[in-house]
């Protein structure tokens, strides 16, 4: 069984047992996270909600908070004498997801 749930404004195909990284959600590496936010349960009989399915939730534990590789923004235009340098690294929460419930 999956599930495709909603958070952080992006949509994320998960199933039980799966390591995942989303946008960061608040919580300590251990703590148990619900999302309620489920658009479509596949498996043998899908159900696809309209916006979402009630009463379906996934269950998730935290492994981690941490911040991901660093990206550089580099911005220039030619013969202006014209740089800017600037750099980045995302914050994400890694889940496992723990359990799938149609409700």
């Amino acid at each position: 069984m999956y599930a495709v749930i909603k958070t952080g404004g992006k949509q994320y195909r998960v199933a039980e047992g799966q390591n995942l990284r989303i946008e960061k959600v608040t919580g300590e590496p251990g703590d148990k996270v619900v999302f309620d936010q489920i658009l479509m349960l596949g498996g043998d009989e899908p159900k696809v909600g309209r916006p979402i399915v009630d009463g379906a939730k996934v269950e998730a534990t935290i492994l981690a908070q941490d911040r991901a590789k660093k990206i550089i923004v580099f911005k220039f235009r030619r013969r202006k004498n014209y740089r800017r340098k600037q750099g980045h690294r995302q914050p994400y929460t890694e889940l496992q997801i723990n359990n799938i419930s149609a409700g």
